[in-house]
Order: C-alpha cells, then structure tokens, then sequence
C-alpha cells in the first residue's frame, strides 16, 4: 500500500510561537496558510505541519499521491483503495470526506490511540 508523503501533524496553541521554534531546529515554512491556522514546515525530507485551531491532539498524516516535497507522483493508491483495505482487515473509519473521485481523507486510530490521517489532495 503507498500511502504518500509523510508528516506529523501537531495542534498548536500559538502558531507564530511554533513557527519560530521550528526554525530554530532548522526547518522553513514550504506551504500553508497563517491566516486559516496552519503552516507546513520541513527540514531535508521531513515535514511538520502546524495547525492552531483545527484539532485536538497530534496526529500522522500520509498524503497518497504526493512525494515529501508536494509533487505529483504517479501512479499511487487511491485514498478510497486504501480505505477499502483498511476496513476490509477490519479496521474502523472515521472523519469520512470527500466523494467517488479527487481530494478525500479518513482517519483510523491504532490500538494505542494515535491518530492516523489519510488525506488526499488530488
């Protein structure tokens, strides 16, 4: 299964305090949008995505389609495929969006509790 690019996305409570902290440990700011809340950062291949606002807790996030620097790559497993196995090997779904085709996500939790995010953007 090729889920996409990697990131950990953390809830912040102050999104420029963050920023600032994360370029200190050497990562630049590569995508977001300060006035809706979040910032993508990265260092090399890793990427932190910083969202103040939009949910509670941490979580992964794979982005199927995407490489680490937010290109296109092809081909890849549709978010629906993936979800699809997912539920098939008995996992549960939520936070469900998107339709038949193009951007879509869902969640699962794994037995710990950490929260995983499928989202597609293409």
């Amino acid at each position: 299964m090729k889920l996409g690019a990697f990131s950990v996305s953390l809830s912040v409570k102050d999104l420029e305090a963050s920023k600032t902290f994360y370029e200190a440990l050497g990562f630049d700011s590569m995508g977001g949008d300060p006035s809706h809340g979040y910032l993508i950062m990265k260092n090399e291949d890793t990427l932190v995505g910083l969202f103040q606002g939009m949910f509670e807790g941490n979580m992964l996030t794979f982005n199927p389609g995407w490489s680490q620097s937010a290109q296109n790559v092809d081909p890849f497993d549709d978010v629906r495929d993936i979800k699809a196995k997912l539920q098939d090997a008995g996992i549960s779904v939520s936070h469900e969006q998107g339709g038949d085709t193009g951007p879509a996500s869902f969640a699962v939790t794994d037995p710990d509790g950490n929260v995983i995010l499928i989202d597609q953007h293409r």
